[in-house]
């Protein structure tokens, strides 16, 4: 069983900044990917940023210049940096590992979710 576990939500005024940080633990050998999604109040879910392990990136438009998501492979562990936040940034967000694959025997797990973190930007 892979578990992700989501840290560093909280209450920022507009133009402040929190970072963001989840940690996969399990029997995991590799994860091909690592994202943020948010979910504001009665809208869908959507995605933020994602990286690969490759360390390619793509940013939802509505955060690119103001969030970068990073990565430590070795721990499993990604991050999001949010920067000049907007109430609009509002949200539950969401960490989620695709593509990921078991210690021996290398199995292939299902795509698995954090259980969230609030992010409310307000004044």
């Amino acid at each position: 069983q892979v578990q992700l576990v989501e840290s560093g939500g909280g209450l920022v005024q507009p133009g402040g900044s929190l970072r963001l940080a989840c940690a996969a633990s399990g029997s995991i050998f590799s994860i091909n990917a690592m994202g943020w999604y948010r979910q504001a109040p009665g809208k869908e879910r959507e995605l933020v940023a994602r990286i690969t392990s490759g360390g390619s990136t793509n940013y939802a438009d509505s955060v690119k210049g103001r969030f970068t998501i990073s990565r430590d492979g070795a721990k499993h562990t990604v991050y999001l940096q949010m920067n000049s936040l907007k109430p609009e940034d509002t949200a539950v967000y969401y960490c989620k590992a695709d593509g990921i694959t078991s210690t021996y025997p290398y199995n292939r797990y299902p795509a698995v979710w954090g259980q969230g973190t609030l992010v409310t930007v307000s004044s």
